[in-house]
């Protein structure tokens, strides 16, 4: 699977629990959630620019400035619950977790037709995401994943999870993965990762 470019933004997100929790903070609950968990929003006049979040039992709360536009907020919502979930990811996923999780997205979206003999990690790939061999029924994704949400992981497995079925990238490769609701969005993110690597490193100004 190799890596497309498109836009991506990026800004200062600290991911600790902040101590201005205590006071000065308004809580905003959500009416959504991050897969099985809630999601908070508490606002503080205490703070001025930084973003934080954290998981606290089934929900994900997310301290943000009170200035901070509706926008702004689901915006920062969305970068702050994709950094906690590749911080897991990162700690979770070794090559048997890999195999797990590819034969229950196969059972999952591909009616468990897909059967990959191996899936493992590989740090020989830095233009593709991803790639597999039909014929050896071998699946690998680049260690640059590593890190990344799990939405985004599933999503490079379930691509060369369908490979196994249909090698090219025809009409009848796409229907394989239209089931799987956040295609679209992985696939922004992989392509906002590419375009990020490709902006010069500009120095940061003393202060921000």
């Amino acid at each position: 699977m190799p890596a497309d470019p498109s836009a991506h933004g990026s800004g200062e997100t600290p991911l600790r629990r902040a101590a201005d929790t205590s006071r000065g903070a308004a809580p905003n609950p959500l009416a959504r959630g991050s897969g099985t968990s809630a999601v908070e929003v508490r606002r503080s006049s205490r703070r001025r620019r930084t973003v934080s979040a954290y998981r606290e039992g089934d929900r994900t709360v997310v301290l943000i400035p009170a200035r901070m536009s509706e926008a702004e907020e689901r915006r920062w919502v969305t970068v702050m619950l994709d950094k906690l979930a590749a911080q897991e990811s990162k700690r979770m996923l070794g090559d048997g977790e890999l195999a797990e999780r590819a034969e229950r997205l196969s059972g999952q979206y591909l009616d468990g037709r897909a059967r990959p003999a191996s899936v493992r990690w590989v740090t020989n790939q830095n233009t593709r995401w991803g790639s597999c061999t039909p014929a050896e029924g071998s699946i690998r994704l680049s260690h640059r994943l590593q890190g990344m949400p799990e939405y985004v992981i599933d999503y490079v497995l379930l691509h060369e999870l369908a490979h196994l079925l249909v090698p090219g990238h025809g009409p009848r490769f796409w229907s394989l993965l239209e089931s799987y609701a956040r295609t679209e969005r992985a696939r922004g993110y992989l392509e906002g990762v590419v375009a990020a690597d490709r902006l010069p490193h500009l120095p940061v100004a003393r202060g921000e």
